[in-house]
C-alpha cells in the first residue's frame, strides 16, 4: 500500500525521517467466506452459503495470541462480510483488548441503524467500505439493487458515531466513467480516506481480466488523485488517499515530484527505497477462513501452511517454501521487464500474482505495470 498523502505532506514539511520498519506483518484475516453479494472482482469468490470447517470462535483467540506473540499489531477483519460471523464482536473485542489496531473490511450493506451501535462499541480503528461507483454502476459490480443506498448510509451511520471511516475504488474499465464521482463523495460526504484498488488478477477478478484498465487509464487515475491529494493538503482538508495493488504507483508518484517539485525528488526518493515496495510475503500476509496462510489475499490458490496445524509465527518465517523465500529475497529473482528495471529499489517487482495467473511463472514481469520501457529501463 502507497500512503500517498503521507508522502505529500513531507513535500511540505521536508525533514528526512523514515518510518521504522514493521516487526511483524500486517495480518488480513478472512473470517468468514460467506457474503450477502456476488461481486465481479471477488478475489475469494464468495457467496451467500455456509462453508464448512470455518475458525471456531475459541481457534481464533488462539491465533490472536500467537500473532500477538509474533509481534503483529495490525488486523484487517475480512471476508466474505465479516458481519455476518455471528462471533465478530467477541473477536474484535478479544483483539481490542489485546492491543491490536484493528480494521473492519466490509460492503457496508449490513451496517445500519440496528447494530450500528455495537460496531461503535467495539471502537474500530477504521472501517473501509467498497464503493465501485455512483448508484447504477455500484448495483450492477454487486448485482444487487439497493447496494449503492445501503452502502452510503453505511458511511453516514460510521460518520456520525465518530469512527474513522474509509471507501475502497477498484478501478477497471467498466467504471471509470464514476471515478471523479466516487472521488466526490470524500467531501460531501465528509469521508476520511479513499483507497484505490488496482484490478488484481485472482478470484473472480481473474475471470474478468479483459475489463482491466488500460496502463494509460491507470497514470490518468494517479495523477488525479496525485493532484487532489495535494489540493486537499493546500486547502488544510484532511482527506487521506492511499493505493494499493500495483507498486509502480510509488515509482510514478516519484516521477509527478520530479516534474512538479523537484527539489524535493532526492529526499522522496530514499524514503520511497525505505518503503520498499511490493511486500507480499513479506510486511502483508493473509489468513483465509479455513486457516490457510498465504502471502497476502490475491493468493489464495497458494497455501503455505494452515494456523490449525501449525502456528502462524512458524509458517511465516518458513522459507523452505519457494515462493516465500523468493519474495522475501532481495532482490527477487525477478525476469523480464521487471528482471531489468532500474526502480526494483522502490517497487520491488510489484504484484507477483499477476505474473503467475499469465504465465505460471512467479518472477515474470508484471503484466500490470504501466510506466514504459523509456520510463524504467
Amino acid at each position: 500500500m502507497l500512503r500517498i498523502t503521507h508522502y505529500l505532506k513531507d513535500l511540505q514539511n521536508p525533514i528526512f525521517k523514515l518510518l521504522p520498519k514493521p516487526k511483524a506483518p500486517v495480518v488480513i484475516w478472512n473470517l468468514i467466506r460467506r457474503c450477502n453479494l456476488t461481486c465481479k472482482h471477488c478475489y475469494s469468490i464468495s457467496a451467500d452459503k455456509d462453508f464448512p470447517n470455518e475458525l471456531s470462535t475459541q481457534q481464533a483467540f488462539k491465533i490472536l495470541e500467537d500473532l500477538k506473540q509474533f509481534g503483529v499489531s495490525v488486523l484487517i477483519l475480512s471476508g466474505g462480510e465479516p458481519l455476518l460471523r455471528k462471533d465478530i464482536f467477541k473477536i474484535s473485542q478479544r483483539a481490542k483488548e489485546m492491543g491490536f489496531y484493528i480494521g473492519l473490511s466490509t460492503n457496508g450493506t449490513l451496517i445500519d441503524e440496528n447494530n450500528i451501535e455495537n460496531i461503535a462499541k467495539m471502537n474500530y480503528d477504521y472501517v473501509g467500505i467498497s464503493l465501485d461507483g455512483i448508484e447504477e454502476t455500484h448495483d450492477k459490480f454487486r448485482r444487487l439493487k439497493g447496494a449503492y443506498q445501503s452502502s452510503l448510509n453505511a458511511v453516514r451511520l460510521c460518520r456520525e458515531s465518530w469512527i474513522k471511516i474509509g471507501i475502497r475504488f477498484t478501478l477497471t474499465q467498466d467504471n471509470q466513467h464514476d471515478f471523479n464521482a466516487v472521488l466526490n463523495l470524500l467531501e460531501t460526504e465528509t469521508i476520511d480516506k479513499f483507497y484505490l484498488s488496482h484490478l488484481n488478477y485472482a478470484g473472480r477478478g481473474n475471470k474478468n481480466r479483459k475489463t482491466d484498465v488500460f496502463h494509460q487509464l491507470s497514470r490518468q487515475a494517479m495523477d488525479n488523485i496525485f493532484e487532489r491529494a495535494w489540493n486537499g493538503l493546500q486547502n488544510n482538508k484532511n482527506y487521506e488517499f492511499v493505493s494499493g495493488n500495483n507498486d509502480a504507483d510509488g515509482v510514478y508518484l516519484l516521477m509527478w515530484v520530479q516534474k512538479h517539485f523537484p527539489e524535493y525528488a532526492k529526499n522522496l526518493e530514499q524514503k520511497l527505497i525505505h518503503w520498499g515496495g511490493n511486500a507480499s510475503g513479506i510486511n502483508i500476509s493473509n489468513i483465509d477462513n479455513l486457516g490457510y496462510v498465504h502471502p497476502d489475499t490475491f493468493w489464495w490458490n497458494y497455501n503455505l501452511g494452515n494456523v490449525k496445524e501449525r502456528p502462524f509465527s512458524e509458517i511465516w518465517q518458513d522459507i523452505s517454501d519457494p515462493l516465500m523465500a523468493g519474495l522475501k529475497q532481495r532482490p527477487r529473482p525477478l525476469k523480464g521487464r521487471c528482471g531489468k528495471c532500474r526502480f526494483q529499489a522502490i517497487c520491488n517487482g510489484n504484484t507477483r500474482v499477476r505474473a503467475y495467473q499469465l504465465t505460471n511463472d512467479f518472477w515474470a514481469e508484471d503484466p500490470g505495470c504501466y510506466l514504459t520501457d523509456e520510463e524504467v529501463l
